[in-house]
């Protein structure tokens, strides 16, 4: 069995198409796959429509990765089986879409103003899908669209920091929401790519108090020494491992990570019996 369990699409940061996902997915013989949107989950549907019409035997499940700021620090969680429709997870995306508006009109203004950078927010709303998540690598294009910066990389280190006069940050739920949320909405939330954390047992032990199941172990950032660390955290805590490509796009090699991180089969054997516990322990 092959999996990757954190994927991007146009509904978020990612270069790709959901058909697109789907279709390189096939190629490199993924058998599950979810597609995590950064504070969206529309993508899902139209996988599992598109899955369906090719007739491809690939598995996507829910999923979604919200952005949250704690400590000044963001911290990224991950989400697999919820209830879409549940309703304060539901107001949990409308708020974080509000705010990503909120931010980028603010950051556009800035720019205008102080930086000269003659970029419109509908030009950058034009990068992500209907209805999508607008974020930091639409406005980083735009910029470099308007002559501000040679490329993504520059735009940030310019004009995308804390550091920045025309960079605010974005008003966002707290990791302690974003899991609670999750959890009351019968997923299973997971802590991402937990090396980008400062003090990770830290965080993770904490949110276990409200409702985190489990930690992405498996990253395309983590070593195979990291993987061990993080596994052995996992187990200490009676938590599960995830793990996923991360995929947004093709690197600068044009090397597509997509259904090329290592994941043993029994990670999806144990997320599926974590939705059953849930499922039972909400009886």
């Amino acid at each position: 069995m092959k999996l990757d369990l954190h994927i991007h699409s146009t509904y978020s940061d990612g270069a790709y198409t959901p058909q697109m996902l789907i279709d390189t997915a096939a190629g490199v013989g993924l058998n599950v796959m979810a597609i995590t949107d950064h504070d969206n989950v529309l993508s899902y549907d139209i996988a599992k429509n598109y899955i369906k019409e090719k007739g491809l035997d690939i598995e996507v499940i829910p999923g979604v990765e919200i952005n949250t700021i704690y400590n000044n620090e963001e911290i990224h969680i991950l989400g697999y089986f919820m209830d879409f429709e549940n309703s304060d997870f539901k107001k949990m995306l409308k708020e974080q879409q509000q705010a990503r508006i909120k931010q980028t009109k603010k950051i556009v203004e800035l720019l205008n103003k102080k930086a000269n950078i003659p970029v419109t927010f509908d030009q950058i709303n034009n990068y992500v899908a209907v209805g999508g998540s607008i974020g930091r690598p639409h406005i980083a294009k735009a910029i470099v669209v308007a002559g501000g910066a040679q490329n993504v990389m520059q735009a940030y280190a310019k004009y995308i920091n804390d550091d920045s006069e025309v960079y605010i940050q974005r008003e966002t739920v707290t990791p302690h929401d974003a899991v609670e949320v999750i959890y009351e909405a019968g997923g299973i939330p997971v802590v991402a790519h937990p090396c980008d954390i400062q003090n990770p047992e830290k965080l993770i032990t904490d949110l276990m108090n409200y409702g985190l199941r489990g930690v992405e172990a498996y990253h395309r950032k983590h070593s195979p020494a990291m993987v061990e660390y993080y596994s052995t955290m996992a187990e200490k805590y009676d938590l599960i491992l995830t793990g996923g490509s991360d995929f947004h796009s093709p690197n600068n090699n044009n090397i597509i990570y997509l259904g090329k991180i290592f994941i043993p089969d029994w990670v999806y054997t144990n997320l599926k019996k974590e939705k059953e516990h849930i499922e039972i322990a909400g009886m």
